[in-house]
């Protein structure tokens, strides 16, 4: 009788469990992102598609679009490049502080893009060490700045997929006499194509939305896409432009959402078992070389760059506080509405609050993707429902922001409006981190064999027990992971924010922002000091979760 009482409540707790996230979605960014390209295609209320072929034929378009694959393509080979040697060292070998190694360099993904773009301009804009070599505001950097934040990725999803191949095709061929040039190029790299691909697709996807990196790096003159729907929405107000732009970027990126999904598929159903790692040899030396030289010059050298010029004096006097000390005591020059402390404080108590929001529906949408029903209706229907939560990825984040703003004004007839609170600015950053929590629970789920789950109904265990002590069990064992990301990328979210914010209540991106564009040295040197606590801030979260993953004995790639 207790079975047939509780066997109704299955149905029904799994449609709440999948249509609260959509819920949350379709409100706070599928209206919002509609309502604004709804207003830039109409005109007195009828559809107008005449600015479509007006903006395409538009110079300008076409080489923001030009900048966009450019930069996207170049700086996803210089990851993919320099993140194979990484995968190799770091889910390969076995050597002493491998772990606090993978979770260092794990935290350029997650430094806020505002900190990235600093930390460049200070090594190679004026006054840097690298500024002779005349590479300021130039495509180089960008493409630099944009491989520093994503040869994790693929040193991450490439690592956890090479961790897990059988190397005895490889073993064989060399004990026929191949060299380890032969056997990576005619064995191992066939082996990690769909990895390879499926990297490759997402570090696309993440250069080709870049807005924080190309605002500061790039200027006018290497503006993509992101930057130029921004430039058009604030400048201009040209809701016009900006919708057909919103238009091609949704098209590339979700051209590029289609590719990672296919390829991820292939990539999780080719991983079979583990083999041990060993240590170092001689014959690693040229990769462990490659790998060193790649972490020295792209990422210590501009993160060491931005902490050396954030301690030296306004007047170039040597060591010296000054710019830490503005943080909490702004001169009167100060661009800001109060102090970077207070626009610290306030990133983090929203931050807490998105991360929450997002966690709590990660979790419901990772529990949802991560069933294996037998009927193909369903296998399509949850691949749908995947699919629709990852949108945030394929929207300009500039889009989002801009929509929440025309939509939020006492939305479904609430008798308050939205706008002049900080509530948006949590929502609209737990967006943006709820596709990253996703894809880091979901595989813990996926990798749990389905006959678990069987047997212990078979014994006599609810649904609801299932779910608490296997499911739910996992979870909280990578939900350390899952914070760790959706605290840094809301700490350091920029696009969508720099729209939300009020001039006397800034987060602490966007007054790094305006601190950077403002004249005054004292402003830039602020600048720098508000970077370093940024970064770190970001740097301490991302090493924390990683150990709390470690710890937990929960291991994968992305």
């Amino acid at each position: 009788m207790r079975a047939m009482i509780r066997r109704p409540l299955g149905p029904i707790a799994w449609a709440l469990a999948a249509v609260i996230p959509v819920l949350f979605v379709g409100l706070f960014f599928l209206w919002p992102v509609v309502a604004l390209v709804a207003t830039g295609l109409t005109s007195d209320g009828q559809l107008d598609l005449g600015g479509i072929p007006e903006v395409l034929a538009l110079d300008r378009s076409w080489k923001v679009l030009g900048n966009t694959l450019i930069q996207a393509i170049l700086a996803t080979a210089v990851a993919i490049l320099l993140g194979v040697p990484a995968a190799y060292v770091l889910y390969r070998l076995q050597f002493r502080g491998r772990g606090m190694l993978r979770a260092l360099l794990t935290v350029p993904f997650v430094l806020p893009a505002v900190v990235v773009g600093v930390a460049f301009t200070a090594l190679y804009g004026p006054g840097g060490a690298l500024h002779w070599l005349g590479l300021d505001r130039s495509l180089t950097v960008v493409v630099l700045a944009l491989a520093f934040c994503n040869v994790t990725v693929v040193a991450r999803t490439v690592g956890g997929y090479w961790a897990q191949r059988d190397t005895r095709q490889g073993q064989a061929a060399r004990t026929l006499g191949a060299g380890p040039v032969r056997v990576f190029c005619t064995v191992t790299l066939p082996a990690l194509a769909p990895a390879l691909a499926s990297a490759g697709a997402l570090v696309f996807l993440f250069c080709a939305t870049s807005f924080g990196v190309v605002l500061i790096l790039g200027g006018r003159d290497f503006a993509n896409i992101e930057t130029e729907i921004y430039r058009l929405t604030v400048q201009f107000l040209d809701l016009r432009s900006a919708a057909v732009l919103s238009l091609v970027q949704f098209a590339i990126v979700a051209l590029a959402l289609l590719a990672s999904a296919l390829l991820r598929k292939h990539n999780e159903q080719a991983q079979a078992v583990s083999y041990e790692v060993r240590g170092p040899r001689r014959a690693d030396a040229p990769i462990l070389t490659v790998f060193g030289v790649t972490v020295l010059l792209l990422h210590v050298l501009p993160i060491g760059a931005l902490v050396w010029r954030s301690l030296q004096g306004t007047r170039g006097a040597g060591f010296s506080l000054d710019n830490y000390r503005a943080l909490i005591d702004p001169p009167p020059s100060s661009p800001l509405h109060g102090s970077v402390f207070d626009a610290a404080a306030l990133s983090f108590g929203i931050a807490c609050i998105a991360i929450v929001i997002a966690v709590a529906l990660g979790m419901l949408v990772s529990l949802i993707v991560s069933r294996r029903p037998r009927s193909r209706g369903l296998q399509r229907g949850i691949a749908f429902y995947d699919a629709a939560i990852m949108l945030p990825l394929g929207i300009s984040a500039v889009t989002l922001g801009f929509g929440l703003l025309l939509t939020m004004h006492k939305p479904l007839g609430f008798g308050f409006d939205l706008r002049t609170s900080v509530v948006l600015i949590p929502l609209a950053q737990a967006l943006v981190a709820l596709p990253l929590v996703v894809r880091t629970l979901t595989p813990v789920l996926r990798a749990i064999d389905p006959r678990t789950r069987e047997a212990a109904m078979m014994l006599g265990a609810s649904p609801f027990r299932v779910l608490r002590t296997i499911d739910f069990a996992l979870l909280g064992r990578s939900a350390g992971l899952a914070l760790g990301f959706a605290f840094a990328v809301s700490l350091g979210e920029f696009g969508a924010t720099a729209f939300l914010v009020r001039p006397d209540a800034q987060t602490l991106p966007v007054a790094i922002a305006a601190l950077v564009g403002h004249p005054d040295p004292a402003s830039y040197g602020a600048a720098l000091a508000a970077s370093v606590v940024l970064g770190a801030l970001a740097a301490g979260i991302m090493v924390l979760a990683e150990r709390w993953r470690v710890d937990g004995g929960v291991g994968g790639s992305w």
